[in-house]
């Protein structure tokens, strides 16, 4: 894709600690880099472009797919746009192109914060606070949503990093702990929950994962006493990317860029992301989260790596 303008991804910020680096675009609140020393670990673009398939965005107040972009809350019926009409549906929530405002710079921390206005479509109010934070532990990402608004608001939200170690995801091997995936309909809506076991979207214990293309979303995920999941990534150098979510992140979509049209080459990365409800939450419910006037979800996702 051309570049567009220098300025696409907004107002940049840079953080740091020991050789570990991450560049945050505002625009989306787009993790754009991070890397240690000299090797970048993410398949990312250049903050002068748009980049492909929400690469390192944050997305609310909906992750992945509303069907047809219609739902109904609380006995009223809504309808956002059609972003993605090729599958009718609404893809990705309203803030893909919206600017956050940097509200506070660290050397090891940033945060990015954006008021959600009522609108068609998703007439409610949230005030989005989100901090990206550099560690011993890695790079950790924390939201916090506030429904500011006078009614409840259904909410739901993802982040969409994506991991390249090696030239192609094939030679990957995937430790993905979840026992249950979503079959879809050809609009990529899921029909149902089904068990992994037998089927090619199996990668309980790790395993390679080859020609399997995936845009497929996981739950019933095994998690450690604190409730945190863990997805283990590992290039035949043996390093390894680790994707946590915690407990407020009960889902994944797992994807690799297997993008007609793009004129770039397939399967150089494969993106984890958390989220808090499933595809299409805004009409099954599976997973989503009401917020009550002046409540506020929380919750933190991040990435690690080892040699």
């Amino acid at each position: 894709m051309p570049a567009v303008s220098p300025d696409a991804a907004g107002a940049l910020a840079e953080i740091g600690w020991g050789e570990d680096r991450a560049v945050i675009g505002a625009v989306a609140a787009t993790l754009l880099s991070w890397r240690t020393g000299d090797t970048e670990l993410l398949l990312t673009h250049d903050p002068a472009e748009l980049g492909d398939s929400h690469q390192g965005k944050a997305i609310a107040p909906w992750p992945n797919r509303i069907a047809a972009g219609r739902y109904t809350f609380e006995g009223h019926e809504y309808q956002v746009a059609l972003t993605e009409p090729a599958r009718d549906a609404a893809l990705h929530g309203l803030l893909t192109w919206v600017e956050w405002d940097i509200t506070e710079r660290h050397e090891h921390a940033v945060t990015l914060e954006h008021h959600l206005r009522p609108q068609y479509g998703y007439p409610f109010s949230l005030h989005l606070r989100l901090t990206y934070a550099l560690g011993d532990g890695g790079l950790r990402c924390t939201l916090q949503a506030t429904n500011t608004g006078t009614g409840p608001a259904p909410f739901g939200a993802a982040y969409h990093p994506y991991v390249r170690l090696t030239d192609t995801v094939d030679e990957l091997i995937v430790d993905l702990p979840a026992d249950t995936y979503y079959p879809t309909d050809a609009n990529l809506i899921p029909t149902g929950r089904e068990s992994v076991e037998g089927t090619e979207f199996d990668f309980r214990g790790g395993r390679k994962l080859g020609t399997t293309a995936l845009d497929t979303a996981y739950t019933g995920l095994a998690a450690d006493a604190d409730g945190t999941t863990s997805v283990r990534l590992t290039a035949p150098s043996g390093r390894t990317v680790t994707v946590w979510a915690d407990a407020g992140h009960r889902y994944l979509q797992v994807y690799t860029d297997d993008v007609p049209g793009t004129g770039r080459p397939a399967r150089r990365g494969i993106t984890v992301e958390p989220m808090t409800c499933a595809p299409n939450a805004f009409n099954t419910g599976d997973g989503l989260l009401t917020l009550a006037p002046g409540e506020s979800f929380t919750g933190s996702w991040g990435l690690s790596h080892s040699d």
